[in-house]
């Protein structure tokens, strides 16, 4: 680490990097702007933001001239110098300066608080730091202000609008535009717009955060579940449907009642309370608990494509990332203790295979128990270490998240890979040894006495409505031949070549192939045009002579005109390829 120390390898230079360049963006809106008020200004992933209280909106050409301030800044090599003042005086500094949010963040501090200033030149801050000791150690010329959006003080719809003035940085100006060009990029991925474009899904103001998913998109959904479906038989798992209302009382046994009733949908029926599930966990409870079970039944898989609700707040909605019904593929593993380490490897295998049909490296992440943890210290330890064996054992690395597991037990979650490197957290395995006990599930052991299950909840996909997100920009809106909602469009040249397009797109479709036929009176140039821009992996063009001789002329989303093939051959082909799932 001591040769990355001074580099964004180190995420603590990193961090510092960025929180110093987001006091150069203050210092800059002051000496251009002295009437603006200031907020605060962190560090962030990608990189910093400050909030401001502005008497004018802060525009694209007014973020222009603050960066040109920055680099002015950032070329004068001003010194950062730190220190201290005792409440009082801290208070009558920034009152003096004319900044009521500084003032009331002191005041907010703990008597005992250390309150700390680093001044720059003629601009000084409030802040714990620790910041690099010159504007002259960031780059000037890589620094990129990127938006500006609203932003409640403290995060409180009850106080102030403020602006927030979001930025980036590198210690380099190639890798500044290499993050740039990324982010040009995803925008042109963006799964609410390829969604919109290719007919998938819909989102309205009836239904904030409820999608609506177009034929198209139907057509992806099911080929998706057909897909979880074989793969679950595949790996012995058994499915059900368990109801979309419950009542109170088995909300209050599993707890959610009391600790996610806010996140809950409720109603009354017949007088009494009910809600709809956010999570299909209780209902399987009651799936087990409907007939006697012995060892040998275990383990029992049990696999459910549950619509669940979830009251998320309306600024958190995000396509089809965040939204408030989806479908989780959930499956529960019902099991003896001992059982535990095979069935999790079975569980990683399976996610293995699916991730990896779709092109999805990942990395795993563990999570520990929390300090809010139930349950005896021994079964955790003993659940943690099965998880870190069962992985180990499989050559799979992971990383640790101390004490972020659930307070039921621990888990690991599965962090995807896009095409552009971005990372999603879809697939999770959680061990559970409360909820066996607040159901009081038995099963009858080889001693003939009755034993407490330990369980696994998991899904590999997270939901469905997520998954597909992420894979409509992770392929950009080209679905691999076997998902797209489209695999062939048959387009005539001319019109006498329109029977034969019929009948080519007839004969596809008894190989369930999906197909459309384009029959307008257009050019064909356009009509290609038009299918590249849905993204259709086959275009078959037909005309007299294609006719005559029973052949299509194939072109390809991505490769072009590949030439006149025999009809069936071209059929062998595409079935193939479907057959096998082929990326």
């Amino acid at each position: 680490m001591e040769d990355n120390k001074y580099t964004f390898e180190n995420p603590e230079f990193k961090d510092t990097y960025r929180h110093t360049t987001s006091h150069i963006l203050a210092q800059a809106v002051k000496r251009l702007y002295p009437e603006v008020k200031l907020a605060i200004g962190p560090a962030i992933e990608n990189g910093f933001y400050y909030d401001f209280d502005a008497p004018f909106a802060i525009t694209p050409e007014i973020l222009e001239k603050i960066e040109a301030e920055m680099r002015k800044i950032c070329k004068e090599k001003i010194k950062l110098e730190r220190f201290e003042l005792p409440r009082e005086e801290a208070i009558k500094f920034m009152e003096e300066r004319e900044e009521p949010y500084k003032v009331e963040l002191i005041n907010d501090l703990p008597e005992d608080a250390v309150i700390s200033f680093y001044k720059q030149g003629d601009f000084t801050d409030l802040c714990a730091g620790p910041h690099l000791d010159s504007t002259g150690r960031v780059k000037g010329n890589a620094i990129k202000l990127t938006s500006c959006t609203g932003a409640y003080w403290r995060g409180d719809s009850n106080r102030k609008m403020l602006q927030r003035v979001y930025g980036t940085c590198f210690q380099k100006k190639d890798e500044l535009d290499a993050y740039l060009a990324r982010i040009e990029e995803a925008k042109k991925r963006d799964h609410r717009k390829l969604g919109k474009e290719l007919g998938l899904f819909m989102l309205t103001e009836e239904g904030p955060g409820f999608p609506f998913f177009l034929p198209k998109g139907m057509v992806l959904k099911n080929t998706l579940i057909d897909y979880w479906r074989e793969v679950h038989k595949r790996y012995g798992y058994v499915e059900v449907s368990t109801p979309m209302i419950l009542n109170r009382g088995l909300w209050e046994t599993s707890g959610h009642w009391f600790h996610y009733k806010d996140n809950m949908y409720t109603t009354l029926i017949d007088g009494e309370d009910y809600a709809i599930k956010p999570m299909n966990c209780p209902g399987g409870m009651l799936v087990y608990k409907s007939e006697p079970h012995s060892y040998r039944d275990l383990p029992l898989r049990v696999g459910e494509l549950g619509v669940v609700h979830r009251h998320e707040l309306s600024g958190a909605l995000h396509g089809l990332f965040r939204v408030r019904c989806f479908t989780q593929d959930d499956a529960h593993i019902f099991m003896t203790w001992d059982q535990m380490k095979d069935e999790i490897k079975g569980t990683v295998k399976l996610f293995d295979e699916v991730y990896s049909l779709f092109g999805l490296p990942y990395e795993i992440e563990l999570s520990t128990m929390p300090e809010d943890h139930m349950g005896d210290e021994a079964d955790w330890e003993f659940a943690q270490n099965t998880l870190k064996e069962a992985i180990t054992e499989m050559g799979k690395s992971y990383v640790i998240n101390e004490g972020d597991g659930a307070f039921y037990g621990p888990k690991l979650d599965f962090h995807l890979e896009d095409s552009l490197g971005r990372t999603w957290q879809c697939g999770t395995i959680q061990l559970d040894m409360q909820l066996p006990e607040r159901f009081e599930l038995e099963y009858v052991g080889a001693d003939g006495e009755k034993h407490r299950p330990v369980m696994i909840h998991r899904v590999v996909f997270g939901s469905i409505e997520r998954f597909i997100g992420v894979i409509t920009e992770h392929f950009a809106g080209a679905f691999p031949t076997w998902l797209a909602p489209v695999q062939v469009k048959v387009m005539p040249i001319t019109d006498r070549a329109a029977d034969y397009a019929k009948s080519v797109a007839e004969l596809l479709n008894e190989h369930d192939i999906r197909v459309e036929t384009d029959l307008r009176n257009e050019k064909i140039g356009y009509k290609i045009r038009e299918a590249q821009g849905q993204k259709i992996p086959y275009m078959l063009i037909v005309g007299d002579k294609e006719a005559e001789n029973g052949t299509v002329s194939v072109r390809t989303r991505a490769g072009g005109d590949e030439g006149a093939v025999a009809l069936d051959d071209f059929i062998a082909k595409i079935t193939e390829e479907i057959a096998s799932r082929a990326r």
